[in-house]
């Protein structure tokens, strides 16, 4: 579909994100990648961080061996450093990590460690430059994004409804809450690029009801459209039934069962997307190769449901589906903040 070869514009894209992330001349950024990185990207980064005079190395991990029953896709949890120490220490004493590997550092378990040391960490979604490009964040999308992780952390309770029949009820109250822009310029903090996504993790026992999916919402984790109806039984943060006589329902209890990890089947996190740049049929335009689905995720208005690992809640696992739905209700204590996949509120202005 794309020729992957160095373009300007995608060396300006990635410039002003690192603008943005307040990189300053001199400044030691790492460049973590892995060999099954999209090379593109890496020399992108690299290309943009002398451009702004700083002083970038890299640090390239094997792509580790596949250990799991099935392609492992969409996490935000990559396995690539394997708890190396020498790449670890390297990591931790930077003041900026530029994060390139497949699935990304967000939840991985060596981030803590990196963050701690004082860097801070941009992981860019391993999409082709092309989506990257036309997401490079706006600078007012940060307040709309601050606005809403004011408003889930103040909340008890969300609710989601939906002309399909979607009923659900989750107990946010005192669970973590995060909001996520497309940069960061504060040491120890992550963000990704693509941005524009709040998310809360629910503690234990805090999910019930029903979520019934309906042609146009999405897959990312297969990278697909809903053609056929699902409806996702929910209890006590569990998936307990996946009901549907179509496709999508077959291959997703395939998916879930192949893990024989009742972990798999708890809720990971729930929220929506902020991003009004983000385009609903922007799987269409590409091919899986050339996409991770970040924007998916941002779509402004979308309802993003999660499972798999949860660490507030103690579930571990690596099988994850992302699930972002159009046309949702989605309220904190009553009041909306998505009204059938439109945004209202403080959160619609620009």
């Amino acid at each position: 579909m794309f020729t992957d070869r160095i373009e300007g514009k995608w060396v300006d894209a990635f410039r002003d994100v690192l603008e943005l992330c307040k990189v300053t001349p001199g400044e030691e950024v790492v460049i973590l990648s892995e060999t099954q990185s999209r090379a593109v990207n890496v020399q992108l980064t690299e290309l943009a961080l002398l451009a702004l005079k700083a002083r970038p190395f890299h640090v390239v991990m094997p792509t580790p061996v596949q250990t799991a029953p099935v392609s492992v896709r969409s996490t935000g949890a990559s396995d690539a450093l394997q708890q190396n120490t020498a790449a670890l220490n390297a990591l931790a004493s930077a003041s900026m990590v530029v994060d390139l590997t497949c699935e990304g550092l967000l939840h991985s378990t060596e981030l803590p460690t990196i963050l701690k040391g004082g860097a801070r960490v941009l992981m860019i979604s391993n999409e082709h430059p092309e989506a990257l490009e036309r997401l490079r964040p706006a600078e007012d999308l940060k307040p709309r994004v601050r606005d809403a992780v004011k408003q889930t952390k103040a909340a008890r309770k969300m609710t989601v409804t939906s002309d399909a029949g979607s009923d659900l009820v989750i107990d946010i109250a005192d669970c973590p809450v995060a909001g996520v822009w497309g940069w960061t310029d504060r040491p120890g903090t992550v963000t990704h690029w693509p941005g524009g996504i709040l998310v809360a993790f629910p503690g234990r026992n805090a999910v019930n009801g029903r979520l019934v999916m309906k042609p146009g919402d999405i897959n990312l984790t297969f990278k697909r459209y809903i053609e056929t109806p699902i409806t996702l039984v929910i209890e006590n943060d569990y998936v307990t039934q996946v009901e549907g006589d179509g496709l999508d329902a077959q291959l997703m209890r395939e998916y879930y069962a192949a893990w024989d990890d009742p972990e798999a089947y708890g809720v990971s996190h729930v929220g929506w997307g902020l991003n009004p740049n983000a385009r609903h049929e922007a799987l269409t335009m590409y091919d899986k190769h050339d996409i991770n689905g970040t924007e998916l995720r941002a779509l402004a208005g979308n309802f993003l449901f999660s499972t798999g690992a949860n660490e507030f809640a103690k579930r571990f696992t690596m099988g994850h589906f992302d699930l972002p739905m159009i046309g949702c209700t989605v309220a904190l204590d009553g009041v909306p903040v998505v009204e059938n996949g439109q945004l209202v509120g403080a959160e619609s202005s620009g």
